[in-house]
């Protein structure tokens, strides 16, 4: 079992490998619809909120980057979720591996 498993892992984060060589632009991030006056919703303008080294940090968002700037912050999302399980699957490889050492 436990060596079907490591192997199960190994399939799992070479899987991860190659969908993290297809991912694109990215950048982190939520992106808002703000309005100059909030209480009419008149002036609409977007902006960028993330946090970067340490600092938050705000952009404002030009209409015809909203579409590209999305597709963005949808592959950082992806990019984290990828290397949070990548993480995690490592640290459960290397249990099962020195289990297996311990084991006569």
């Amino acid at each position: 079992m436990t060596n079907e498993r490591l192997e199960a892992i190994q399939k799992r984060i070479a899987a991860i490998k190659q969908e993290l060589l297809n991912i694109g632009e990215m950048r982190p991030g939520s992106l808002t619809r703000q309005y100059k006056d909030p209480q009419s919703r008149a002036g609409p303008y977007y902006q960028l909120s993330y946090t970067h080294q340490m600092k938050s940090r705000t952009d404002y968002v030009a209409r015809g980057a909203l579409r590209e700037l999305r597709i963005q912050i949808r592959n950082y999302k992806c990019f984290k979720s990828l290397t949070t399980e990548w993480v995690a699957l490592g640290i459960e490889h290397s249990r099962l591996k020195m289990k297996l050492a311990r084991k006569p």
